[in-house]
Order: structure tokens, then C-alpha cells, then sequence
């Protein structure tokens, strides 16, 4: 669909419930889009999942919510002028009902990617009408609903009510929806005026013949209850060739239908679809279209052949468009059309001439006005493609680099977090305090150099540690804080609240160790880690604001890092505070006595070890990623060699 559909939805959403409430149903149903571009495809479910959103909120049925939408749509459309197309279709909402597909073919032409609805009236009195409606989009019925309820109050002062008489999800050899529908509403002047139209005017006048009537329109066909064709007109007899009879043949065989598109060509619908313009293409064979072309080349003096309308060489097939009318008098459906040509070159390379047109209307001043203009709007139409394409590919690329700056954001500052500075909330309105969190603190040890090739490996060493420790950190609901040389930092229960927090955090350091133990570095060298935990409140939030950062304050960080410092290589330090927290049948926690903590005077600490169960459980996730973290490892260190 077109963002046009969704851009009503934004604007009226916004205007009645608020930004915050639009951008919650945007995050409800998992849409990126902040902004929607007019002219842009989007998918169909798009507006479905809106739909489930906004119901959400405002406690309604998704069928009530996209009806809503619809009304939203003609509200929308009303606004930039396109409620005077409905207007100019007649003075009824009958009227408009008839003329609806019409409308949608002349809206191709500024929306050429619409995928529109198709739908007739199988039955018309006093009281309303029997509409059929079909699309090849789900979910959609209670829309078009609103769209009708909408343009019969705002343009036609007229209230509807509209039932479902019957429907079909899935139509055989077809992907598309069919919907009847029983309208009300009161019809009586359309009734009138239609009686009016028929009652004779003066004195009545003999019949036309019906070889009269293809002497006037030269492109017209006749066709009986069978849709076999009866007559045509003589120069459409001549474009056809005389080598082959072209009556009592069914329409099928010489024509292929173009538009109304999703239907099949049966007499029940062309007689419903009599008020829609239909085009049908004539389909000539290979020795019609070479002959054709050939006299068109002779014509020109040229020597190659044209391309037809599939791109195949050969004469271009004739498009004709008109009304279906029937005839009474000889029970017959007569198609009252001529071809659509736009230059003198499309009209020579379809094999006809200009006196072959209708000698009434204005066909032959169209085809000189086109042949006259036609090079400029070719040009500027070639312009407007090549800007479009530009503009798509624009698009394409924004949503790319979109992605990748959100990911880059992510990974700097969690994503509620992140979100919340979006929607235009200051930093240090996303500073909060937590009763209670657990914070990690992990040290690489034994690191010795002296030269800058040591250096390096040291570098790449740790690139590959840590790219190790990111990928466990999702894993355990575990937020990475920071690094700082050699010291990693990380914490559960913030920003995201958890009563495990504790539990995540031991896991997580186990976890570590075990990673560590397994991990063969590519540089050859040996690493151990240590690790400190401690458990209690703090406060966090953005701080700065060149690279911001995701900071955590307060005691329980400061005595962490104490746990780390005074922890061992291999081991997992944690305060009696982060033990109290911690179930004592999972883990095998072990007193280390009293220790000397900085600021902190003597506390009795302890070592955290995994109960077999858990470091059998351990051993195998170790073995189950070393392949893959080799791997990280490997790539780290070749783009660190590269830069």
C-alpha cells in the first residue's frame, strides 16, 4: 500500500489521542517507521497491526479500529482536494458507487503501483443497493466500510447501513477477498432520475441498425449471451486480418482482458460493470503482427521492427477502451470503444492510419496533439521515473544506515533507555534509582610486554576476550556497562528491573570462567580473569554528551571493584550482601574469612564455585561456542592487523 493509507492513520491518531499514545501503538506493533512517506510501499499488514495496537488502548474491536482508519483515510483525502474527483462522478452516492473503479483507473496515473479494489452493483432500488467487493488484500473489509460510511456522511449528507450478506476469504484460483454487501440508505432520486432517463423524449424514433452502429464506431464488437462475438467493426476487421474469421468465436480467443483487473470475462460482469470502462487487448499472431509491422516499416522506410507492448518484435497490439452497453433489441452486448494511441509512431506501428479512427470525437486531434507533445513529456516522464527510482533507492539506503545507527545506539545505552531519549526526554530525566542491583566487576590478569609487537597481542588478546563476554551478556538478562582497559564492567537489575538479579550475575561469572579456561587465543597467550560481585542500591543514568554513556553511581559500584581487586585469578569474590541473595542449593559457596576492604574496614567475603551439575552444564556450553569464538577471535585479530 501506498503511505498515503498510513499517513491518515498518523495524522488523525495523533490529533485525537496524543504523540505518546501513536508512538506506543507504533512500538506495539513493531514499526520502525516514525514518519510515512506519500508515495512509498509499504506491506499490507502494516495497518493491521496498527489496528491491534490502537484497539489496545482504546478498548475496541480491530474491526471497529480499521473501520476507524477508513474514515480517517477520506477525512484525509478530503483535505488535499481529492474529495471534488468523488464529486464530479454525479449527484448521487449511487452514482459514486458505480463509478468507483473508474476512479481508481484514472488514480493510477499519479499512483501507478496502486493495488485497487474492484466493485460493482448486482442489484439496485428505492432502499439502497447490493454491492460486490473484491480485493486481493486480507482484513481489509471493515475499511473499505469506513471509506463508504465516511464519503455518504461528508459528501453526499447521507447515512448508511451496511451488512454483510456474503463472504469468501479465499477465492478458487485466486488470492483475492469477496464481500456482498446489502447497503441502505435512501435512493429515491437516483431511482427517479434513472426512470426519467428512460421515459422517450418527442416523438419515437425507428432503431438503429447494428451495422449502422459499427459504421459510426469502426472498433466496436458485438457479442451474444454466449460472449461470442456477432459483429465488429469494419476497421477492426481490417487490423485483424481477413485471413482468419474473427465472428462466432468467443471474445477470449481474440481479446485479452486488461482492466477491470480480477475478474473473469462472463456476461454476468460485464453487464454488472456496464457504468466501468474496459480495455481489452486484440490478440494477433505472429504472421498478423510481422505483417502489420512490415507495412508500418514500409510506411516509414525503415528497416527494423518495432517492439511490441510485451517487448517482442513485431507490430504493437491494439489496446482498445470503451463502455459495454446492451442492446435490447437484438439481445446483444455491444462495445462502444476506440484504441488508446498516444503519437503518429505508436499508430503506424499498430498498422492503422489516421482516417481508420472514429470519424466523431476527438481521436485523430488527440493523436496529432500527443505526436506534437509527445517528445517532451516522454522526456519529462523519463525525468520523473529516474527521480522516483532515486528516491526509492534514497529510502532504501535511510532505512540501512537507520538500522546500522540503531544498532550502533543500542549498543552504547540500553534500548529503553535509548527510546526514551528518543521521544525527546532529557538525560537526566533518565537517571533512576534502584533499591537493589547486582554489579560485576572482571579483570584480565598476567599481561606482560615490552615491545609493540606485544603490545599488539595484548590488544587482540582482549578484543577477542571481550567479544566473547559480549555474546554471554544477552544470554543472562546482564547489561554491559563499560570497559576500561583491562576491567569489564557489567550489572543486572538496571535499567531493566529483575529479582534475579543475583542469580544472573553469578551465572554470568561463571560462565566467564568457564569461557576463559577454554578459550585458545590466536596470539598464543595465556589468560586468567578474576571477578568481584556485590550486590545492593545505586542510582543510574545518561551522562554526557559527546558519547554518552550509560552510568551506575553509588557505594555498591565502589565496593565491587573492591571485590575485584582483592579476588584471585580464577576466582569469584562476592560480598555477604551478594550471598544472601543467592540460593544456597544452586551454587557451592565457600567463606574466604575476613578480609581487608578499602573504605570498608574487615568483612568476612566469599569464593563462588558451580555445583557439579552446573559446571558439567557449563563445560558444555563452553564446548558447544569455542568453535565460534575462535573464530571472533581469528577476525579480531586480522582487523587489528589491518589497521
Amino acid at each position: 500500500m501506498y503511505g498515503m493509507l498510513l499517513e491518515s492513520i498518523q495524522h488523525f491518531v495523533q490529533l485525537q489521542y496524543g504523540e505518546d499514545l501513536w508512538l506506543d501503538v507504533l512500538e506495539r506493533a513493531g514499526v520502525k517507521h516514525t514518519v510515512f512517506n506519500t508515495r512509498q510501499i509499504y506491506p499490507d499488514e502494516l495497518m493491521t497491526k496498527l489496528a491491534s495496537g490502537l484497539a489496545v488502548h482504546t478498548c475496541e474491536t480491530v474491526d471497529r479500529v480499521m473501520q476507524y482508519f477508513g474514515e480517517c483515510f477520506v477525512r484525509f483525502f478530503s483535505n488535499l482536494g481529492y474529495d471534488w474527483t468523488i464529486k464530479a462522478t454525479g449527484r448521487y452516492f449511487c452514482d459514486f458507487l458505480q463509478s468507483v473503479d473508474n476512479i481508481h483507473m484514472q488514480m493510477r496515473f499519479t499512483y501507478p503501483k496502486m493495488k485497487s479494489p474492484s466493485m460493482y452493483l448486482t442489484h439496485v432500488d428505492p432502499h439502497g443497493v447490493v454491492l460486490v467487493y473484491r480485493s486481493t488484500r486480507q482484513g481489509f473489509t471493515h475499511y473499505f466500510m469506513g471509506q463508504l460510511f465516511q464519503i455518504a456522511k461528508e459528501l453526499y449528507e447521507t447515512t448508511l447501513d451496511i451488512r454483510v450478506l456474503e463472504s469468501s476469504n479465499n477465492i478458487p484460483g485466486t488470492r483475492s477477498v469477496m464481500v456482498k454487501f446489502r447497503i441502505d440508505f435512501d435512493n429515491r432520486k437516483y431511482i427517479a432520475k434513472s426512470s426519467k432517463m428512460k421515459t422517450p423524449i418527442g416523438r419515437e424514433l425507428p432503431p438503429v441498425s447494428s451495422k449502422m452502429l459499427l459504421r459510426l464506431f469502426p472498433f466496436g464488437v458485438v457479442m451474444n449471451k454466449e460472449m461470442c462475438i456477432e459483429g465488429v467493426g469494419g476497421k477492426l476487421l481490417q487490423a485483424w486480418g481477413n485471413s482468419t474469421s474473427i465472428l462466432d468465436k468467443h471474445v477470449t480467443e481474440i481479446f485479452r482482458l486488461r482492466r477491470p483487473r480480477g475478474i473473469s470475462f462472463t456476461w454476468g460482469n460485464v453487464m454488472y460493470l456496464h457504468s466501468v470502462m474496459f480495455e481489452l487487448e486484440l490478440i494477433r499472431s505472429a504472421e498478423q503482427q510481422s505483417s502489420a509491422a512490415k507495412q508500418a516499416d514500409e510506411l516509414n522506410g525503415r528497416s527494423h521492427l518495432k517492439l511490441d507492448r510485451r517487448g517482442s518484435q513485431g507490430a504493437r497490439n491494439i489496446l482498445l477502451k470503451g463502455q459495454m452497453r446492451y442492446i435490447d433489441d437484438i439481445k446483444a452486448i455491444i462495445f462502444l470503444c476506440s484504441p488508446l494511441i498516444n503519437s503518429l509512431d505508436e499508430l503506424l506501428s499498430m498498422g492503422l492510419y489516421l482516417n481508420d479512427l472514429n470519424p466523431h470525437g476527438l481521436s485523430r486531434e488527440l493523436v496529432l496533439a500527443g505526436w506534437q507533445h509527445c517528445g517532451r513529456l516522454e522526456m519529462m516522464f523519463e525525468k520523473a521515473e529516474q527521480r522516483s527510482q532515486e528516491l526509492e533507492q534514497s529510502y532504501a539506503l535511510l532505512d540501512r544506515w537507520k538500522n546500522k545507527s540503531d544498532e550502533l545506539l543500542y549498543s552504547m545505552i540500553p534500548q529503553s533507555v535509548a527510546d526514551r531519549l528518543r521521544a525527546g526526554t532529557s538525560p537526566l530525566d533518565t537517571c533512576e534509582s534502584f533499591e537493589s542491583i547486582s554489579v560485576l566487576f572482571c579483570e584480565l590478569c598476567d599481561f606482560n610486554y615490552s615491545t609493540i609487537e606485544g603490545a599488539m597481542d595484548i590488544v587482540s588478546s582482549m578484543n577477542a576476550v571481550y567479544s566473547c563476554f559480549d555474546s554471554l551478556m544477552d544470554k543472562f538478562n546482564v547489561y554491559k556497562v563499560e570497559t576500561v582497559g583491562r576491567v569489564y564492567m557489567a550489572a543486572s537489575g538496571a535499567p531493566d528491573r529483575t529479582d534475579d538479579h543475583a542469580i544472573n550475575v553469578a551465572d554470568v561469572s561463571l560462565q566467564l570462567i568457564s569461557q576463559v579456561r577454554s578459550l585458545v587465543l590466536p596470539s598464543g597467550l595465556e589468560i586468567q580473569i578474576r571477578i568481584g560481585i556485590h550486590s545492593g542500591p545505586a542510582v543510574a543514568g545518561v551522562v554526557g554528551i559527546k558519547v554518552p554513556r550509560y552510568c551506575f553511581f553509588g557505594d555498591t559500584v565502589n565496593t565491587a571493584s573492591r571485590m575485584q581487586t582483592t579476588s584471585l585469578p580464577g576466582k569469584v569474590h562476592i560480598s555477604p550482601h551478594t550471598r544472601a541473595l543467592l540460593p544456597q542449593d544452586r551454587y557451592v559457596i565457600e567463606s574466604r574469612g575476613i578480609v581487608s576492604v578499602k573504605g570498608k574496614g574487615n568483612m568476612e567475603t566469599f569464593w563462588l564455585r558451580p555445583k557439579v551439575e552446573l559446571e558439567d552444564e557449563l563445560d558444555r556450553n563452553s564446548a558447544s561456542s569455542s568453535a565460534c569464538q575462535l573464530t571472533d577471535s581469528c577476525d579480531a585479530d586480522q582487523a587489528q592487523s589491518q589497521v
